[in-house]
């Protein structure tokens, strides 16, 4: 027994000085990726469940998430459909796609580009935004959560918080500085359409999420998912719920993401000039179980071309005068009653940042059991 335990401490330590030394060596996979590897580190590979269900993209699925188009948003005629249609699409698949919401499809472009300049940079040129201090400010890094999962995923990701303390422009990486602040004004714009609308879906007043500041603390991310050697053994984003209130994504045309409805994986394919949007854990809570987060991931990439991302995580900024958050009151009566306990700031932070990426774990401790 003390010799099988002493393998497991030498596994350990193998694991965490591999992890050590990728992080400081500050190259991110993209580095691995450009470096000509055939075969990925081992705490990239991924364990046998998790890689048993790798559906590739685009393969016999006949099934997609809702496209709404908001042009009419502003209608009379028109929004009660719309409302309807949202309502629906947040409730039963907890992702959809929204065309014409007043964003050129220039600005989509450039703003993709942008992004993916900023990935392209020689190493010396990124490297000095690697670090790890998520919450704050502006980090490039690989893996969010390198030291708190099980098996790291193929990306990077440069992450820039826009609300409510956003940094000084100068230290937005230059290769997508006027574009990552052009986005963080555009993306609000279409989730506060969005949100209102949500709110309407509920019976509320359609301003009623902007007064709860759920647009008011955001967080950009800039995703890079380099070509991989071996897809097979590992993921780009493992199956995970996003723990805010909604999000807005915005892809390139290289495939990956994949979202969970019912028994199946639905690939996410781009709609011109759209723009997805998913519901988070919050909005779930807050909407006492009326709208739903659902699992999706990003497959591991077989292409040469990089899939490039940009998301912008919306979260509520204040909480409750007694530091406290839940279902909305306005929501519940004796006929549906809350699903969820309240629950605190540092609960909510202490469950996301204490582990890796994962499945409405915050969710899972609050719920009230009959």
């Amino acid at each position: 027994m003390k010799m099988a335990a002493k393998n497991i401490d030498a596994t350990l330590y193998d694991r965490v000085k591999q992890v050590k030394e990728f992080d400081e060596s500050k190259m991110g996979v993209k580095g691995l990726s450009d470096s000509g590897i055939t075969s990925i580190p081992q705490f990239f590979i991924h364990d046998p469940q998790t890689l048993s269900d790798l559906k590739p993209p685009y393969k016999n699925t006949t099934t997609t998430i809702p496209t709404i188009d908001l042009s009419h948003i502003n209608s009379a005629a028109h929004r009660p459909k719309i409302i309807d249609q949202m309502k629906s699409a947040a409730k039963n698949f907890g992702f959809f796609q929204v065309t014409n919401h007043g964003v050129p499809v220039s600005v989509l472009g450039e703003t993709v580009n942008a992004v993916k300049a900023f990935h392209e940079q020689p190493h010396e040129v990124k490297s000095k935004y690697y670090k790890r201090e998520e919450g704050k400010g502006v980090m490039y890094a690989s893996n969010n959560d390198l030291y708190r999962t099980t098996a790291a995923s193929w990306h990077d990701s440069l992450q820039v918080w826009m609300s409510p303390e956003r940094p000084e422009v100068e230290e937005i990486p230059e290769a997508c500085r006027e574009e990552v602040v052009a986005w963080d004004l555009h993306a609000t714009k279409v989730a506060e359409d969005v949100m209102e609308l949500l709110s309407e879906g509920l019976g509320l007043e359609g301003r009623r999420f902007k007064e709860l500041t759920f647009s008011d603390k955001r967080a950009l991310l800039g995703h890079c998912y380099p070509y991989c050697p071996q897809p097979d053994r590992t993921v780009g984003i493992r199956a995970h719920t996003d723990p805010g209130i909604i999000t807005v994504l915005l892809q390139n045309h290289v495939p990956g993401l994949q979202v969970r409805h019912g028994n199946e994986w639905l690939d996410v394919k781009p709609v011109p000039g759209g723009l997805i949007i998913n519901v988070g854990d919050l909005l779930q809570i807050i909407s006492n179980g009326e709208y739903t987060s659902v699992q999706h991931r990003v497959l591991a990439n077989p292409w040469k071309e990089a899939r490039i991302s940009v998301v912008i995580f919306f979260n509520l900024s204040k909480w409750r005068e007694d530091g406290y958050c839940g279902p909305l009151p306005e929501l519940l009566s004796p006929e549906k009653p809350p699903v969820y306990r309240d629950f605190t700031a540092q609960e909510f932070l202490g469950n996301f940042y204490g582990k890796g990426i994962d499945t409405k774990s915050l969710i899972e401790k609050i719920t009230i059991k009959n």
